[in-house]
């Protein structure tokens, strides 16, 4: 099954987040190992996105809270531990203080 968002072919969860932004993760991300000027030209393009689109951030937590919304029952599908049987703590009487 091909899955198109806005006429684009995702294949893979970076592709569903880069189309449900706009632009790719890792110009907000940066990428392992890049050098201060790749990270400054990085983000002088994050600001100018930002400035050309004031809403992003809003748009963006948008897309957050529908996702985490949508994936809420295995997020937040919590199993205490159980704890182990038999087996006590030392006894800390006639420790040194």
């Amino acid at each position: 099954m091909r899955a198109y968002v806005g006429g684009h072919q995702a294949v893979s969860e970076n592709d569903f987040i880069e189309l449900a932004l706009g632009t790719p993760a890792e110009l907000w991300l940066g990428v392992e190992g890049e050098s201060a000027e790749e990270r400054e030209a990085r983000l002088d393009a994050a600001r100018d996105i930002l400035a050309d689109n004031p809403g992003l951030p809003d748009d963006v937590a948008r897309v957050v809270a529908e996702v985490i919304e949508s994936h809420a029952s295995e997020l937040f599908n919590v199993h205490p531990l159980p704890r182990p049987v038999g087996r006590r703590r030392p006894s800390r009487k006639g420790a040194a203080a």
